[in-house]
């Protein structure tokens, strides 16, 4: 099977190549990407030089370049997206033309050129802020609060409309926070411990009770071979590994692995519109395609600090102008972003 993965240097489709074509079967892969600040062609740096590997640098809204690099592809497992919610707050243009524009874009071209299958990789935001003690099931409302969110939705409608008018092989997935190697330092993980590393700052939005879903990413890549190999077409699946925690034990427990547990957290303003709960039930895709999570938190949470620890060239490379330009209007002048944020509103800050 030759797949064409969309934003294949990011970091779940990243670690996704390296999944895919480590399990010895025939698969070849077509990695396009268009390498904007979140893709690194080094996260496949083992692979580049493989004849079952070939990286064509391209934007997704590109119908032209997407026909051409997709043809001869027998299936598209579609990551490509801006998919930082502050950025999308702050400049959500960019995110709507990516992740709404850019889906369509493909969904059309798969259908031209009549693809076996397309994975159209989602998130649990969709679902909007779950109340204390529930988790949100594929059938439920969608229901998201912020740009990025509402963009991710649109792509997800986008995708089952193809499906029930055209009998498109579109099959989606929703999945919680991933966290592990190759992830943007923008992210909360690898944020902390970088900022932990070098005994700088760690921001924490609100009061960090916010709750998440964690699953490592290589559990996360498993899943999506599966619903690759064997999901059903037209359906949602799930993918989380029952690991919610609230944002401030996630702080301690990296603290705790790096032995850093004195060093104080710096609590900035709370996003807007922030989500406190996401939470999946992932009864279906253990039901139906016996898939169940490998890594358990703590262990996963070792081998992220871990590699983070030996990948000191990586994230140097990595946190170039642009980075820091965010960390610092998102993070150390958090305040007067948000206040024009409110002012464009026509509210008052608070």
């Amino acid at each position: 099977m030759k797949i064409f993965v969309t934003g294949g240097a990011g970091f779940i489709g990243s670690n996704f190549i390296h999944c895919a074509l480590s399990l010895g079967k025939s698969y070849r892969v077509v990695n396009y990407d268009k390498l904007t600040y979140a893709g690194n062609l080094a996260n496949l740096e083992g692979i580049a030089d493989r004849s079952d590997y070939q990286f064509v640098h391209g934007d997704i809204c590109d119908a032209k370049k997407v026909r051409a690099s997709m043809h001869g592809c027998d299936a598209v497992v579609h990551f490509a997206a801006e998919s930082h919610v502050d950025r999308s707050i702050y400049e959500p243009a960019p995110v709507i033309k990516t992740n709404v524009t850019g889906t369509f874009t493909l969904l059309e071209v798969a259908h031209e050129l009549h693809m076996g299958k397309f994975v159209h990789v989602s998130t649990d935001e969709v679902y909007g802020d779950m109340a204390p003690g529930e988790s949100a099931r594929e059938d439920c409302p969608l229901c998201p609060n912020n740009p990025y969110s509402a963009s991710k939705a649109a792509a997800d409608l986008l995708v089952r409309s193809f499906v029930q008018t055209y009998g498109f092989p579109g099959v989606i997935t929703r999945s919680s926070n991933n966290y592990g190697p190759y992830q943007f330092p923008e992210k909360f993980l690898p944020l902390l411990i970088s900022n932990i590393m070098e005994n700088q700052p760690l921001p924490i939005y609100g009061d960090g009770q916010q709750e998440r879903d964690w699953i490592y990413v290589e559990d996360h890549c498993r899943a999506i071979m599966e619903v690759l190999e064997r999901g059903q077409v037209g359906e949602v699946y799930n993918i989380g590994a029952g690991n919610v925690r609230k944002n401030v034990v996630m702080v301690r427990a990296i603290l705790e692995l790096l032995g850093k547990l004195d060093s104080p957290l710096t609590y900035v303003q709370d996003r807007p519109g922030h989500d406190r709960r996401y939470s999946l039930d992932c009864a279906k895709i253990r039901r139906e395609l016996g898939w169940r999570p490998r890594i358990p938190l703590e262990d996963g949470l070792r081998r992220t600090v871990a590699w983070y620890q030996q990948s000191s060239a990586w994230l140097k490379s990595v946190r170039d102008g642009d980075y820091r330009n965010y960390y610092e209007k998102y993070y150390l002048k958090r305040d007067q972003s948000l206040a024009r944020i409110a002012t464009a509103r026509g509210t008052l800050a608070t």
